[in-house]
């Protein structure tokens, strides 16, 4: 559990990060722009291998893989998108949000046990990454699609990555304090 903790965590503080350094560089598609929409995922491509590798033949395990997967392919798809434009890239960024937001809501279910106890930051982010991803579709198609939208879905996907990593830490600390 103490691993499971030390990923959520820099899962969280890194997406915190990501998106302060985002909002500085939002308001066009520039390289640097670009660079961080495709680190985006790639971060949790790393989390989610790390992730997977700590549950193992589990079937959180198979959708953490298949997050991998898919958070490849949307690193590979943002890329491609900024040719595009704006709107390519939020719609893009908005598709991966929905399915990789079922994928999270999925595992947090599935991760159900006395020493994880039901993972609320976990369910709760998942469910607001699909909701957002939904409004990024028709924000996407809009006169005046913005990247800015991005900046508070991955702060606020950092921030409930922080509480889970604490909610972890409580628990740890209480089956400690029993034992």
């Amino acid at each position: 559990m103490s691993s499971l903790l030390r990923i959520y965590l820099v899962r969280g503080l890194v997406a915190i990060g990501w998106a302060a350094g985002f909002s500085a560089v939002s308001d066009s598609l520039t390289i640097t722009t670009v660079v961080l929409l495709i680190a985006y995922p790639l971060i949790d491509v790393v989390a989610s291998l790390l992730d997977a590798r700590e549950d193992p033949g589990t079937p959180a395990r198979q959708l953490q893989i298949f997050n991998t997967t898919l958070s490849a392919l949307a690193a590979l798809a943002l890329g491609l998108a900024a040719v595009s434009g704006i709107g390519a890239v939020l719609f893009t960024f908005g598709v991966w949000a929905i399915v990789s937001g079922v994928a999270q809501f999925t595992v947090a279910v599935r991760r159900n046990s006395p020493e994880l106890g039901r993972q609320w930051p976990m369910l709760i982010a998942g469910a607001l990454s699909v909701i957002a991803g939904a409004t990024y579709l028709p924000a996407a198609l809009g006169a005046e699609p913005s990247l800015g939208m991005l900046i508070l879905y991955t702060a606020a996907g950092g921030v409930f990555f922080v509480l889970q990593a604490a909610t972890l830490a409580w628990r740890l600390r209480q089956r400690t304090v029993r034992v």
